[in-house]
C-alpha cells in the first residue's frame, strides 16, 4: 500500500484532541511521539499519561501529524561502502511515493556538516540528487557533527514535525578506542541534546563505512545509533553488526513510524524556561498492545 492511503486511513481514526485548561504562568510546549498499536486499532489519547522532570503534567492535545506537517531529512554518510549503490533505487523509490505534501530533502555527511539543497516537495527532483557515495573512510569526521550541526541550522524555518533518517555505521572516530566498555561518548552526548532542543526525532539505518572496522566498531556505532533514537523518541531500524544486504525492510518500517507519529502538546511551568534548558518527560499508554516513543527531553517552547 502506498503511503498516501494509509495516511488518510490512520487520519480517520484518530479521536478528536484532549482538551485540558492551560495552566497559568505556564509556557506551551510540544513533543513528537510515535504511537504504535497491535492490528492497526484506534490510537486511545486518553490512556496517555505525561510526567514533566518528574511531576505529573496535564496534557493539552494530541495531534496526528499530517503529510503537510511533516519534513524529513534523508542524511546518508558519505563515506559509505559502495555497495549503497545496490540500494539507492528503494531510496528513490521510497521518496516518490511519499504523499506529495511531504517537505524531504537528501543531504551527504562531510567534514562535520551536511551538503543539501534543501526541502522540496518535488520528490522527483530531490530523487535526482541520490549519487554514489565518496567512499573515503571517516569522511563525516563523525556522523554526530553533522547530526548536531544540521539540526541546529535546520534549512526550514515553517512549523512542522521534524525527522531525520541517518545512513551511517554511527561509529565515532573522535571518542577514541571502539571498546564496549567506552561507550560514553560527549559527541554522541551533545548530538542528542541538540536534536532535542530542535525537537527533532532521530532514525537510522546501520550501514557500514568503506573502512574494514570489525565487530567492536560495528556494535559501538550500532549502540550509538540505538542511544541517539531513544533520547529523541526515534529508532534504530536495523541492529545489526553486518551491513544488511538490502535496507528496502527498513524503509518500510519508517514509513510506518511517520504514519503514528503525533504531536503531543502541554504546558511546562513559566520558572523552567531557560536558555538551552530541557526538561524530561515520561509518557505512557494503559491502552492494552500499545507501545509509546517519546523524546527523553525536550526545550520548552518548542511548540
Amino acid at each position: 500500500m502506498r503511503i498516501v492511503g494509509t495516511f488518510a486511513l490512520f487520519a480517520a481514526l484518530f479521536a478528536a484532541p484532549l482538551a485540558v485548561a492551560q495552566q497559568e504562568g505556564a509556557v506551551p510546549t510540544s513533543a513528537l511521539i510515535s504511537i504504535q498499536t497491535k492490528h492497526e486499532m484506534p490510537v486511545d489519547t486518553k490512556a496517555l499519561s505525561l510526567e514533566v522532570n518528574g511531576r505529573k503534567t496535564a496534557i493539552e492535545s494530541i495531534q496526528q501529524v499530517q503529510p503537510q506537517q511533516l519534513e524529513i531529512a534523508i542524511l546518508i554518510d558519505d563515506g559509505l561502502r559502495r555497495s549503497i549503490a545496490l540500494q539507492m533505487p528503494d531510496i528513490a523509490t521510497f521518496l516518490k511515493d511519499l504523499p506529495p505534501s511531504v517537505k524531504v530533502l537528501v543531504g551527504y555527511m562531510q567534514n562535520g556538516t551536511v551538503r543539501t539543497s534543501g526541502f522540496s516537495t518535488d520528490h522527483e527532483a530531490v530523487a535526482s540528487q541520490l549519487r554514489m557515495t565518496l567512499s573515503l573512510p571517516g569522511i563525516s569526521a563523525s556522523p554526530y557533527f553533522c547530526l548536531s550541526d544540521f539540526v541546529k541550522n535546520w534549512p526550514s524555518q515553517t512549523r512542522a514535525a521534524r525527522v531525520v533518517l541517518m545512513l551511517t555505521n554511527g561509529v565515532d572516530l573522535y571518542n577514541g578506542s571502539t571498546s564496549l566498555m567506552n561507550q560514553n561518548s560527549p559527541y554522541v552526548q551533545q548530538a542528542q541534546e541538540d536534536a532535542q532542543r530542535a525537537g527533532a526525532a532521530v532514525y537510522s539505518i546501520y550501514y557500514g563505512d568503506s573502512a574494514i572496522r570489525g565487530f567492536r566498531s560495528a556494535f559501538s556505532g550500532s549502540s550509538y545509533l540505538q542511544q541517539v533514537a531513544d533520547a529523541t523518541g526515534g529508532e534504530s531500524l536495523y541492529q545489526g553488526t553486518l551491513t544488511p544486504p538490502s535496507i528496502l525492510p527498513y524503509l518500510k518500517s519508517f514509513e510506518k513510524y511517520m504514519r503514528e507519529t503525533y504531536v503531543l502538546s502541554f504546558p511546562v511551568e513559566a520558572s523552567r524556561v531557560r536558555p538551552n534548558t530541557l526538561v524530561y518527560l515520561k509518557v505512557r499508554t494503559s491502552q492494552s498492545g500499545t507501545k509509546v516513543r517519546a523524546p527523553d527531553g525536550v526545550h520548552p517552547g518548542s511548540e
